[in-house]
């Protein structure tokens, strides 16, 4: 398999696992991809997920361009396809594009060398990136005559700030983990060999939450992010109001009262 499937304890550890090509994604790879977080979202005993690479060389080293050079159709014949269809027409950058999995739950990113293109645009679709310090980070497109096409500049603009993206997007250089978390591309730079333990710890204590309050979290995250405040509040309320008289809300409060950790069933 392309990409690995694992569970340890509630958190899910996916694994691209092409060391001999740098973890780079063709089409079957970004499809079993997709499946993997497909079972994440759907399996009420997963409640986060960890994304890395094998091998201490890359965690994605962007699309395989062996692989996706050309395109048996041209753009207008596959643009107004579903993402399936589409990429078999040439347009595997439609897979790379993670929202339409409804994905609520945590991804972890744990960054293992290059991330650089599709392997940074996926990362910055990740809830949290960690970083191992020997990984790098870049989107070269310009380089090679084209841009990052799976909204890599738009998201990069909003993780950093925009002077560090734009510097990137337009040199194409690289970025090493000590500049990634300086900017705040990464939360944490570790030593290489203690990146995943680091990344379960973080899953971990991420998954001892309530489940319903942590994937509330996320939503409004994507869902507010472009709102003013008064529209932001209202959506937040809306979000607590739907979790206020959970089980897992009620059974915070007992177990706050009583000093104990809480059980939380997702409920």
């Amino acid at each position: 398999m392309t990409v690995r499937f694992e569970i340890d304890g509630l958190v899910a550890v996916l694994t691209i696992d092409r060391p001999e090509a740098l973890n780079a994604l063709d089409v079957a790879d970004l499809r079993a991809l997709r499946a993997h977080l497909a079972e994440v979202r759907d399996r009420d005993d997963l409640r986060v997920a960890i994304l890395t690479g094998a091998g201490t060389r890359a965690f994605c080293a962007g699309a395989d361009l062996k692989g996706t050079r050309t395109s048996p159709a041209t753009y207008p014949e596959a643009l107004f396809h579903a993402p399936e269809r589409a990429a078999d027409l040439g347009l595997y950058i439609r897979l790379m594009d993670l929202t339409d999995l409804g994905l609520w739950k945590p991804v972890i990113a744990a960054v293992n060398g290059h991330c650089l293109g599709a392997g940074l645009e996926i990362a910055l679709q990740c809830d949290v990136r960690l970083a191992s310090a020997n990984a790098s980070f870049g989107l070269p497109e310009a380089c090679v005559g084209s841009i990052p096409a799976v909204a890599g500049l738009h998201r990069l603009l909003k993780a950093v700030p925009s002077a560090h993206a734009m510097q990137m997007v337009l040199t194409g250089e690289r970025i090493d983990a000590d500049e990634a978390q300086r900017i705040g591309l990464v939360t944490e730079s570790v030593a290489p060999g203690a990146l995943l333990e680091r990344a379960l710890a973080v899953a971990t204590k991420i998954a001892a939450n309530a489940p319903l309050a942590v994937q509330a979290i996320k939503r409004l995250s994507r869902q507010t992010s472009h709102l003013g405040e008064a529209d932001a509040q209202q959506l937040t309320e809306l979000y607590w109001g739907v979790l206020r008289d959970t089980e897992d809300r009620l059974e915070g409060r007992r177990a706050f009262a009583d000093k104990r950790p809480p059980t939380y069933v997702g409920r």
